[in-house]
């Protein structure tokens, strides 16, 4: 049976809407213009995985109060800055099936929402002094930059292995994910030890949720010779790719970085990079690794007692490497 988020999210329906609410009043401004662009941001919403996160821990761990919507906020205006200041850099014109920001705006402005988005963030924590929940998504901020310069320098020259890999994974997604659940535990103020296993947690569905999109590129293993190869575009060794060459003699591996670095959007290309790949057993393997980290997460959730929350949690694990998209 298929997961819908609209399912998983039952048992906080109401919270979100609550959520919402106040993620509105985090992000209005009396300038006309920059209100305008936060209702456009607002009406353009995604999935909205990273704020449950935050209410299901949170229900998981002791009870959703306001703390807890305050987080979510936090969570949101801060991974809503960073996308806006992606698609400037990556002159993306597109965000969720929407126009970005900067393609209705210019990049000027696309900028100065992002900066304005982010100071909210940091206002909406330092007046009601949630100094632990910042400084936990500030460490996840810094991650994030340390992660995305890492694979631009990894890029670069196309040596990258597995250890470096979850490396930049680890940094780029999982740690804003493992933020979102430490934040929802935050908000109840436990102990460092349930902490600390929310971080884990968070951490391992993260990680899990990069090896699908990672496996997206290559059609997930069902649709070999028709893959999305943005990552090959762009020089990415992922997970998949960095498994094959890890077994192949020196002479293929050396034909292969020679086609992945002269790569030039040619579906012949593409197709012999892929069919390499499955061949090579890489997309086995990362399907292999991607479930253990699942398992990983469904553990911990086990040491929780059962609850609405807690099978909500257990959906979103699943729903993250089960999704199409």
């Amino acid at each position: 049976m298929s997961l819908s988020l609209d399912k998983i999210k039952e048992p906080i329906a109401h919270e979100m809407k609550v959520f919402e609410k106040e993620f509105r009043a985090a992000m209005s401004s009396k300038v006309p213009l920059l209100d305008r662009i936060m209702s456009y941001i607002v009406k353009r919403k995604g999935k909205q995985m990273r704020p449950m996160f935050v209410l299901l821990t949170s229900g998981l761990t002791g009870g959703i109060n306001e703390r807890t919507y305050r987080g979510a906020s936090l969570v949101e205006l801060m991974h809503t800055a960073t996308l806006i200041h992606d698609d400037v850099v990556d002159d993306a014109f597109q965000r969720r099936g929407f126009f970005s920001v900067n393609a209705l705006w210019k990049n000027k402005i696309a900028v100065l929402v992002g900066d304005y988005m982010l100071s909210s963030g940091l206002l909406l924590s330092l007046k009601n002094q949630e100094f632990k929940m910042l400084t936990i998504l500030s460490e996840a901020v810094k991650a994030m930059a340390e992660g995305e310069l890492l694979q631009i320098e990894k890029a670069r020259t196309l040596n990258t292995n597995e250890d470096v890999y979850f490396d930049i994974i680890t940094k780029k997604t999982a740690s804003l994910i493992s933020s979102c659940c430490a934040i929802g535990a935050a908000s109840n103020e436990p102990d460092e030890e349930v902490l600390d296993r929310m971080r884990v947690f968070g951490e391992s569905v993260g990680i899990a949720f990069q090896i699908k999109d990672d496996l997206f590129d290559y059609g997930d293993g069902n649709d070999i010779g028709k893959p999305r190869g943005i990552d090959i575009q762009e020089k990415k060794l992922t997970l998949p790719l960095i498994y094959a060459l890890q077994n192949v003699d020196e002479q293929e591996r050396k034909r292969m970085i020679k086609l992945v670095k002269g790569f030039k959007n040619k579906k012949k290309d593409l197709n012999s990079i892929s069919q390499f790949v499955f061949d090579k057993g890489g997309i086995a393997y990362s399907i292999e690794k991607m479930h253990s980290f699942k398992d990983k997460a469904l553990d911990i959730l086990k040491t929780f007692e059962p609850s609405p929350y807690r099978t909500s949690l257990e959906q979103m694990v699943r729903f993250t490497i089960e999704r199409k998209k």
